[in-house]
């Protein structure tokens, strides 16, 4: 795959994230993370894509650990950043302004990072961005679970 629709899929990728994100939702115990889940195994492989061309240097690894966990930080900043109340029973969720904001300066910090360490790791943030938006959706999700759990019982 190359850059141009890797920035591509991440930004459909994106827009379908943050428009799932602000809309009112309800919030179930054990929902099946479809999303994140085919999230993940698409940016594995379009990592897997990426390091066939650029070879798996510590600089690469250490740069591809660094970027991940700056999205499981916007992923829990972004949680805390989620309306969950309870509705005639149920419990419900919807992002706000700020949930929408975080995701695309998480977005953007990933490909500004690509520009910056070009040299050591040219078209990092481009090949891993599937797999950054699993990782902090994941870690979001965690976040938001586990605030909901402690408002009581899931529908």
């Amino acid at each position: 795959m190359n850059s141009t629709v890797n920035v591509v899929a991440g930004l459909a990728v994106l827009a379908l994230l943050v428009v799932r994100q602000i809309r009112k939702r309800p919030l179930r115990e054990d929902p099946r993370p479809v999303v994140l889940v085919v999230l993940l195994v698409l940016g594995i492989l379009q990592l897997g894509t990426y390091l066939k061309v650029v070879p798996a240097s510590a600089a690469v690894i250490a740069l591809l650990v660094a970027t991940l966990l700056l999205g499981a930080g916007f992923g829990a900043v972004r949680a805390w950043s989620v309306r969950i109340w309870r509705e005639d029973g149920q419990l419900w969720r919807q992002g706000s302004r700020l949930t929408a904001v975080l995701w695309l300066v998480g977005f953007g910090v990933h490909i500004g990072l690509d520009a910056l360490f070009d040299g050591v790791a040219h078209g990092l943030g481009v090949g891993s961005i599937l797999l950054y938006l699993a990782v902090s959706l994941g870690v979001q999700r965690l976040f938001v679970q586990s605030r909901a759990s402690r408002l009581g019982s899931f529908a």
